[in-house]
């Protein structure tokens, strides 16, 4: 003790004592526990993520662009329009691919292209009608829309 400064635990214990005490402790270094064995990859091909397509779409009667991705079906494709122009997705009756117009030939299908565009036509007013029935078939085709609401596709004109 120098100074009136107290001694460390270390100057308390005589020098023989802290050397015979490395003695007989073994020359031990700390380590973790050993890490379990690798899990077997799973079978099969591995699981990539699938890369974000993003589709462009207006309303047929008129809109801004909107951007859409993430569907897998029709009814998601509708909810997906339906958000991006805060419609209800009920309001959609069909979609075309690459044209505003009301073609039949270019109904949406099954597949859409990566660069197709999306035109969604939407209900407008009601409007009653009435249909004299004067053959043994009406003439009308009529359609599913794929989201569950179906839609006049095609009117037969009468023949000559």
């Amino acid at each position: 003790m120098q100074n009136g400064d107290p001694m460390s635990p270390q100057e308390n214990k005589p020098a023989g004592a802290m050397e015979d005490q490395k003695a007989h402790t073994p020359n031990v270094e700390p380590s973790a526990p050993p890490l379990p064995p690798p899990s077997p990859p799973p079978p099969g091909p591995p699981d990539y993520p699938r890369p974000r397509l993003i589709f462009h779409t207006q309303l047929a009667h008129g809109s801004p662009t909107g951007r859409i991705h993430g569907f897998t079906n029709v009814k998601e494709l509708y909810a997906k329009i339906a958000e991006v122009f805060n419609i209800s997705p009920s309001e959609i009756l069909f979609c075309t691919l690459n044209s505003h117009k009301v073609d039949m030939q270019k109904l949406l299908g099954g597949q859409i292209g990566l660069e197709d565009f999306i035109f969604a036509h939407v209900r407008g007013q009601t409007k009653e009608v009435e249909v004299t029935k004067t053959e043994d078939a009406l003439g009308l085709t009529i359609t599913d829309n794929g989201a569950g609401y179906a839609f006049i596709k095609r009117i037969k004109e009468a023949a000559p």
